[in-house]
């Protein structure tokens, strides 16, 4: 109980959590439309998405860039920026319908919500401590979880008497709203230990490189294909696929602060290893089903476990330097876009063969990470740290 009445009362907490509801308009407003207007407005192809869906992916491989934009901005007014450009992208998406417009776009909201989630992990893991960290990320989790389910909702509604251009601005400018706000805003703190503005790699972290690199590379298939799938294969509807991501958001509103609290009560190794198992049977039913029930629930799931992935980011905190933490979730997300870059390019043409490849991709890539899971240790790596 002391721990919640702790993470109340810092400032640091309030930020995060209204900046994160605001990224979260902005990215689940573009998610939850894109695919629809692709395919319905823009007539995208299966090659073309996944061209956007790569390029769209390298602001997170440039990632690395915050360590740059440290040297003369301090993290909390970063943070501000980044909210307010995701918000950018997505209200300018509906004034340009063509693969062109739409790519340049995505990039842009891509930009502001990659340098976003960077610099969330980073402060997150500053400020609270190893008990307190993961209860936040349940917490942050289920705040993104509210404002995807709010900008679904508001979607939803709207869809029936707005067009697509009026909704993306909608999104955007609800988005940017939440940015602005945090410029007034003074959450920072002198207590925390100042941060290395350079590029760290480190050996001794290696398994939390490999972790990342697995993670982005099957999260990418997802977030790429599952959709994709469930658009062009299966016929689904924008207001189908509202009711997907409102059911999506509702789930995981109730449920990230379990799965931060199971943190604390199993262990990252537990955790993850319920995830990568549970992703390989998903991936291994796309190829197969043709039920648009079953496959419905299967997109469901596979993003609930999804949120696993806070494990990696905490096991990184119990066995990093605490100066390291800032240029290593910089880091950590350029690692975690590095397969990002070329695996949508690589699935859209193989899905022009057969739909199942990437899926069967998903299903080696979950298998590694499962193995890798394994090799999770705290204490040698904590006296390694410690020496």
């Amino acid at each position: 109980m002391s721990h919640c009445t702790d993470i109340a009362k810092n400032p640091m907490f309030r930020f995060l959590l209204v900046l994160t509801f605001a990224a979260s308009v902005a990215q689940q407003g573009w998610t939850s439309m894109y695919t629809n207007y692709a395919v319905e407005v823009v007539n995208v192809t299966g090659e073309q998405t996944g061209i956007i869906h790569s390029l769209r992916e390298v602001p997170g491989l440039l990632s690395i860039g915050v360590i740059l934009l440290l040297l003369v901005l301090k993290e909390h007014t970063l943070l501000t920026f980044s909210v307010i450009l995701a918000g950018t992208g997505t209200l300018l998406t509906g004034f340009f319908p063509s693969f062109h417009g739409v790519l340049v776009t995505a990039v842009i909201m891509s930009f502001g919500f990659h340098y976003y989630e960077a610099i969330n992990q980073s402060l997150t893991l500053q400020y609270f401590d190893t008990r307190q960290a993961p209860l936040v990320m349940g917490k942050l989790r289920a705040a993104t979880a509210a404002g995807s389910l709010f900008i679904g909702i508001l979607v939803f509604l709207l869809s029936t008497v707005l067009s697509y251009h009026w909704l993306f601005i909608t999104a955007g400018a609800i988005a940017m709203a939440g940015g602005i706000w945090g410029f007034f805003q003074k959450p920072a703190s002198a207590a925390i230990p100042l941060q290395r503005k350079k590029m760290v790699f480190r050996k001794k972290y290696w398994l939390f490189y490999v972790l990342t690199l697995l993670s982005g590379a099957r999260r990418h298939i997802f977030s790429t294909f599952s959709i994709f799938l469930l658009v062009s294969h299966f016929g689904f509807s924008v207001q189908q696929m509202l009711i997907l991501f409102i059911l999506n958001n509702t789930i995981n509103w109730f449920l990230n602060p379990i799965i931060g609290k199971a943190i604390n009560s199993v262990g990252e190794r537990l955790l993850l290893s319920c995830k990568y198992s549970v992703l390989a049977l998903i991936f291994l039913l796309y190829c197969v089903t043709e039920s648009t029930t079953l496959v419905a629930a299967l997109y469901v799931i596979e993003q609930l476990f999804t949120n696993f992935s806070m494990a990696i980011r905490t096991f990184f905190q119990k066995i990093g330097d605490p100066r390291d933490i800032a240029p290593s979730m910089a880091m950590g997300q350029t690692i975690n876009h590095v397969s990002a870059v070329i695996l949508p390019i690589v699935g859209g043409m193989l899905w022009m063969i057969d739909y199942r490849i990437p899926f069967i991709m998903g299903i080696g890539i979950a298998l590694i990470a499962l193995g890798m899971t394994q090799l999770i240790r705290y204490d040698a790596v904590a006296e390694e740290a410690a020496a």
